[in-house]
């Protein structure tokens, strides 16, 4: 009878030793110390190769393990356990497994064995972790259209085993791609031996424009790929952005909880909406793994073992308009300077297009800070009407100079109109009569004016607008040059558009990059009715029989010239700039504003704009 007793206490020391192993086991081996989980086994050795091969099957994984219920027969014994792998940048995989113990001379051991990893896996077989993430959701234009489609690209590059002479081959390649030769010298020398250097991706109708230079040069290679594209390189850029191989920044942002979403070699925004909305477009990453033949000669696909499926993203929709895209980016590739186009539906702020060339700097178009020149009369105007100061009608004197605290201003060309009505005034855009007439106004006038056109908003947008500067605070010379949209004025092609917008409509709005999304901000008050029925007659004089003549067979058309200059070069060098307005248009009621970067005068602003009615 007293056997009894000594069998049950010795059952129940048994299995928390048992219980003691397994854990030590799986705590070292899940806690990265696979020395002290492979001593924990009967087999160190065949253990330590089996851990590190597990830790190369499934490459910064993290492991986590509970412990089940403990089963002793004897001198050997089962655990169940219950693993859980947070892969990288993919979903948890878990699994139900056992591990089986046999007692040693002092201690119970861990069964070195593949089962040990999963219950499914054999000798001479590893695990193999396939990750994939799903299409990306489509960014659409205004009636739903993918902008983005996979679109074949070449991959211009060198394969140095191949190469012959560098130099000769760098200078055949500059010249043919731009890229300069010191560069892909550079590159090709720091790549490791046997890896294809890149110098440029083109598409294919761009490669098949440069074949011919660049097809027979030794050590020049040209795999192909698919990538996600907009129709043309520049199409709405600034906005929209580009989708490319992940960078170490975009992957270091994505971090949650310090374990980055995405890896090298995924496909990602880098820039723009595609960037800003990277997790909404991107979706979820899946992946399977499966249990295949250690020996690569074997035609063995392996057997999956687990997996979740990618969980697409959700597509995002703009208010873009392709025919109104296609026909700003034709007008503003018609200049060698650096050219924006910006086009707003008037009454909701929609952006409709957001067009740089290929020499400017694209983010101007939406964040540039440039003195908009006499298009600030369309505010100064909106000022001196609201104050009373004015009527289209009222005569104004317009000299060839002008003087502000022993500071000569001038007209272009030092024109001289006399005495004219105000719209005269304002169509021939005369300094003069705008300077004299503003230094009369309350010095924060001109900012009370721009901000009912939303000038100086702190608009909350995916991709940022500069919404202007108007100081409220200045006087003598300074005053006298904001009036003009010299002095401290600043306004970005995309806000000018906006002012055109607000004018056209009556109803100034907030800026829209994205349907349905949350409103940049409040929409501006507008300066109101009256202001505006006679503010529009002025804008129209301009297109009818003033700067901006040239679109007067252009429809429906209103709008304000600028010339701003900048720099300290003497003469100083001028920006040209045309912001206005078309009503029921091919395209309905539409504005926009132009901004030739040193374009010296409005006049090439004009060109621009009137190249992209044309082209509706």
């Amino acid at each position: 009878m007293v056997s009894v007793p000594v069998l049950g206490a010795c059952s129940r020391n048994s299995e928390g030793d048992v219980r003691d192993a397994a854990k030590s086991f799986l705590d070292a081996w899940a806690g990265g110390d696979t020395a002290a989980a492979a001593r924990a086994t009967t087999d160190p050795d065949a253990a330590t190769a089996l851990l590190e091969q597990t830790a190369t099957d499934l490459p910064d994984a993290v492991l986590s393990t509970e412990l089940g219920s403990v089963t002793v027969d004897g001198g050997t014994a089962t655990v169940g356990w219950t693993a859980t792998w947070d892969l990288a940048a993919a979903p948890e995989w878990s699994y139900e497994s056992t591990l089986r113990l046999a007692e040693g001379d002092e201690e119970w051991q861990v069964v070195a064995e593949p089962a040990l990893v999963h219950p499914e896996l054999g000798e001479g077989q590893h695990l193999e972790l396939t990750r994939r993430l799903p299409d990306r959701a489509a960014i659409t234009d205004a009636t739903g259209v993918p902008l983005f489609t996979p679109t074949e690209v070449v991959n211009v590059g060198i394969d140095r085993a191949q190469v012959t002479d560098l130099a000769t081959l760098a200078a055949g390649l500059s010249a043919a791609t731009g890229v300069a030769a010191d560069e892909i010298v550079a590159d090709v020398e720091a790549a490791p031996e046997g890896q294809f250097v890149p110098v440029i991706t083109l598409r294919r109708p761009d490669f098949e424009a440069i074949r011919a230079q660049v097809f027979d040069l030794p050590g020049a290679v040209f795999p192909t790929d698919t990538r996600l594209l907009a129709p043309t390189p520049r199409f709405a850029v600034a906005l929209l952005g580009r989708v490319g191989a992940a960078t170490a920044e975009v992957i270091e942002e994505s971090e949650d909880d310090g374990s980055p979403r995405y890896v090298a070699g995924d496909q990602l925004g880098l820039s723009g909406l595609q960037r800003v909305f990277q997790e909404q477009l991107t979706g979820t990453p899946g992946f399977t793994v499966s249990v295949v033949s250690t020996d690569e000669g074997t035609a063995d696909t392996g057997v999956e073992i687990g997996g979740v499926e990618p969980a697409p993203g959700e597509p995002l929709r703009t208010p873009l308009v392709p025919a109104l895209q296609n026909a700003a980016d034709a007008a503003v590739a018609g200049q060698q300077l650096p050219t924006h186009l910006v086009v707003v539906r008037p009454g909701s702020g929609e952006i409709l297009a957001v067009s740089s060339n290929e020499v400017a700097d694209a983010s101007n178009a939406l964040g540039g800070q440039f003195p908009p020149g006499s298009a600030m009369k369309t505010i100064t105007a909106t000022a001196l009407l609201s104050a009373g100061a004015v009527t289209p009608g009222t005569p104004v004197p317009c000299p060839g100079t002008t003087t502000v605290d022993g500071r000569e201003f001038e007209n272009q060309d030092q024109f001289d109109l006399g005495t004219v009505p105000f719209t005269e005034a304002f169509a021939q855009s005369c300094n003069t009569t705008f300077i004299q007439q503003a230094l009369e106004l309350p010095d924060g006038a001109l900012a009370e004016a721009a901000g009912a056109y939303g000038v100086g908003a702190d608009w909350k947008l995916p991709v940022g607008i500069f919404s202007g500067s108007v100081p409220a605070d200045s006087t003598g010379t300074t005053k006298a040059a904001n009036a003009i949209g010299q002095g401290e004025v600043l306004m970005s092609p995309a806000q000018l558009a906006l002012v055109a917008a607000g004018i056209a409509s009556g109803t100034p709005a907030a800026p829209v990059e994205v349907d349905g999304a949350d409103p940049a901000g409040p929409a501006p008050a507008g300066p109101g009715q009256p202001v505006l029925d006679s503010l529009r007659p002025l804008m129209r004089q301009v297109v009818v029989s003033g700067t901006a003549s040239d679109l007067a067979d252009r429809g429906d058309v209103f709008g304000k010239t600028g010339t701003a200059e900048y720099g300290s070069n003497t003469p100083p060098d001028s920006h040209g700039w045309f912001m206005g307005y078309q009503l029921a248009g091919p395209q309905g009621d539409i504005a926009f504003a132009v901004l030739v970067e040193g374009g010296q005068s409005s006049s090439a602003a004009v060109a621009v704009t009137d190249a992209f009615l044309g082209g509706l």
